[in-house]
């Protein structure tokens, strides 16, 4: 079958504008107005499908959008003075992010990593200026993500002058995605269900609280790992990046989510694979976990509902991991095909997930301990 299209005949030079970015005087001005994709078969079912935001095609993935947000405010509210040096922990696309708000405005930056960031993303941070900290030791009760955060205070502590963007708890970081939720609805018109990865929490909270302002009934649904810590789950080691948390991050919207999914780094793998190979548009954990939880959704839930999932970045940083066969036989991660329906569990707690599990009762873990503390503060 030919598939060639004729160029459309235009009868003005502004006609070819149309459509397109235009020219950008920063590096940031390339963030945003990412394409949307329809996923349907051969990845799902015949006749059914769901709509993926492709934010691998920002310069460096989702994240650049909330490090430019919460590098130019904090600018803005003199928390940050002009060539002062940015420190973050962050497990890879954060990073990137940061390195292109160090270029936009003019900050050096430290990445505060751990040895389970990929040679690639060490490689790409260096090269566009990050100085690359590698902790290297785990918290013995925090994990590497605590060992890192520890060591940001160090950092922090030895210059004063210096900034952290803190994402797990900034709520720039939420603020941020806004935009992203409305780029989201110009395209799509009606968006029913959303379906998004959880970390920091913050673009699960930031374009969730702003689509249901649009559409009152709309149903989001959180993807975590399992040995993730942020639904209740107790901590054990992960190998999946990008998603998950061994800490208890102050961005989650607890109150946002209908249910929780958590997947196994397996079922991620062979989501991530099977998209590449029959769709092109693919990425890695985070990019799996929500494609496998869509796509039983746009299954099980009426023809007419409109499933969004958000994809946060591409594949290349994966190539490594993911897309390796050496990496995934050694972590067991090949020939584990998903099972057909998620396991169910009625609470968060009822006991240790290993396999991707879905619960409809969704709780902050420490409310009380946050409130605790906001009694405090005050």
């Amino acid at each position: 079958m030919n598939h060639c299209t004729h160029p459309p005949a235009f009868t003005s030079p502004a006609q070819l504008l149309t459509g397109t970015k235009h020219p950008q005087i920063t590096p940031g001005g390339l963030v945003g107005d990412t394409p949307v994709l329809w996923i349907g078969e051969p990845f799902t079912t015949a006749g059914r499908g769901f709509w993926a935001k492709l934010e691998g095609h920002n310069p460096g993935g989702i994240k650049d959008r909330t490090a430019l947000y919460m590098v130019r405010t904090a600018r803005e509210r003199g928390r940050l003075r002009p060539g002062a040096r940015i420190i973050e922990s962050t497990s890879g696309t954060l990073g990137l992010g940061l390195a292109l708000a160090g270029a936009t405005y003019g900050h050096p930056v430290t990445v505060v990593t751990d040895p389970g960031m990929e040679p690639l993303m060490t490689g790409l941070l260096t090269a566009y200026g990050a100085e690359v900290d590698l902790v290297t030791a785990p918290h013995p009760e925090g994990g590497w993500q605590q060992a890192r955060r520890d060591r940001v205070e160090l950092l922090l502590t030895a210059d004063p002058d210096a900034w952290c963007p803190d994402q797990y708890h900034n709520p720039d970081n939420v603020a941020a995605y806004a935009p992203m939720a409305h780029e989201l609805v110009a395209q799509l018109g009606r968006i029913d269900t959303l379906v998004v990865s959880v970390g920091t929490g913050g673009h699960s909270a930031g374009i969730g609280s702003v689509l249901r302002g649009f559409f009152p009934q709309l149903r989001v649904v959180g993807v975590d790992t399992t040995g993730s810590t942020i639904f209740g789950q107790p901590a054990a080691s992960r190998l999946m990046r990008g998603l998950g948390s061994s800490i208890y991050p102050s961005n989650v919207a607890y109150e946002l989510f209908d249910e929780v999914h958590w997947v196994a780094a397996a079922e991620a793998v062979w989501a991530a694979r099977r998209l590449a190979r029959h769709h092109y548009a693919t990425g890695g954990w985070s990019v799996g976990a929500t494609a496998l939880v869509s796509r039983w959704l746009a299954r099980t839930l009426p023809a007419e509902e409109r499933v969004v999932t958000v994809f946060p970045d591409g594949p290349q940083r994966y190539v490594g991991t993911v897309f390796n066969d050496a990496y995934a036989r050694e972590n067991g991660l090949l020939g584990q095909i998903p099972a057909d329906e998620p396991d169910e569990i009625d609470e968060p707690t009822a006991r240790v997930v290993t396999r991707w599990t879905r619960c409809t009762r969704v709780l902050d873990p420490v409310a009380g301990a946050r409130l605790e503390m906001a009694e405090a503060v005050q």
